[in-house]
């Protein structure tokens, strides 16, 4: 995907006004790409962020908005009937491990109906690749790190995971009935400019800047795969290119988790390299310029010690890993949510 005029047909992006889409949308546009960005702008976090986000994308002209509800499904079936997308990014979904506790019915309406009717405009309107959000939370209970691609995936311990792994599930299914090819990202804690509000990098900087206690739950002994989203968002734009094919190989007596006969393929999208929370509020402290004040709880249900991506498979057929350091990309953050909050 070359810059230069606006190609003809429009990619679609799911969730456009969200952290990732948002950096997925700029970046298309960037390359010359035209672009329909969806999204329901919840207010499961302050929709002015997902405004401003969208004001910084309106100035592009190859830039659609339209705001919907995909779980509504005459009004996807249309958007996608009007458009026939050649591609689609789908990054539309409510997001959290906690807020699943809270309120689990916004998981199977976003996650799983808002998904199958994605899959079904897919299906119908003729879309060449699909590629879509999974997530580290996939991995569940598994305690052997790295995580791989390969390894078993049964035993989800929140809500938001088990509709993630079902996600996968349902697009393998179309992939094998429809000969629809779809790719899953199992990402693994995004963070940098523009990111959301709920997530750690954003609440330990705020609350530093301002003297407040931030929460530490494992007492800040977590250790996460943190992931820059410009290195995410990379990995978007060359996978969308390459949609899978099957894999001859795959075998239904020795089933591969990772691959299949259809059309069908997930990725772990992650920098492979875990942090300390503990070393991650260091790190913003340096930056910040002031210590903070910490709170230390214990781990919460449905949150795990570690997560820790395997992406051998993504550089091998993808050519690319995520590999900026995490200090760099919390120095970005910091610079960015500076002027963002003017503090």
């Amino acid at each position: 995907m070359t810059a230069g005029a606006p190609q003809s047909e429009p990619i679609l992006v799911t969730g456009a006004a969200g952290f990732i889409g948002f950096h997925v949308v700029r970046r298309l546009l960037q390359d010359g790409r035209s672009v329909v960005g969806v999204d329901n702008l919840s207010a499961y976090y302050d929709p002015a962020l997902k405004q401003a986000r969208l004001s910084e994308l309106a100035p592009f002209p190859a830039f659609r908005f339209e705001k919907l509800d995909l779980a509504e499904r005459e009004p996807t079936a249309a958007l996608f009937a009007e458009n026939r997308f050649p591609h689609a990014v789908h990054l539309a979904a409510q997001p959290g491990v906690r807020y699943s506790l809270i309120d689990p019915h916004a998981y199977a309406d976003a996650n799983l109906v808002g998904f199958l009717n994605v899959l079904e405009g897919c299906r119908h309107g003729g879309c060449r690749h699909l590629v879509y959000a999974s997530s580290s939370s996939v991995y569940g209970a598994n305690t052997k790190v790295p995580f791989r691609t390969s390894d078993n995936v049964d035993h989800p311990v929140s809500l938001y995971g088990a509709t993630k792994k079902a996600n996968e599930a349902m697009a393998h299914a179309y992939a094998h009935l429809f000969a629809l090819p779809a790719t899953g990202l199992r990402f693994f804690t995004v963070y940098g400019p523009w990111g959301r509000p709920d997530m750690a990098m954003w609440l330990f900087t705020d609350a530093i800047m301002q003297g407040r206690p931030i929460k530490l739950f494992n007492h800040g002994r977590m250790r996460r795969d943190f992931t820059y989203v410009d290195d995410v968002t990379e990995v978007v734009v060359r996978l969308l290119a390459r949609p899978p094919g099957g894999n001859p190989s795959w075998s239904g007596a020795a089933p591969d988790p990772s691959s299949s006969r259809a059309p069908w393929r997930v990725y772990n999208i992650g920098n492979s390299h875990p942090v300390e929370l503990l070393e991650v509020v260091k790190l913003i402290e340096q930056v910040v310029g002031r210590a903070a004040v910490r709170e230390d709880l214990p781990l919460q249900p449905g949150d795990v010690p570690e997560t820790f991506a395997d992406v051998s498979e993504l550089e091998r057929l993808v050519g690319y890993r995520p590999g900026t350091p995490i200090a760099a990309g919390i120095q970005k953050f910091v610079e960015w949510f500076r002027q963002f909050a003017g503090r």
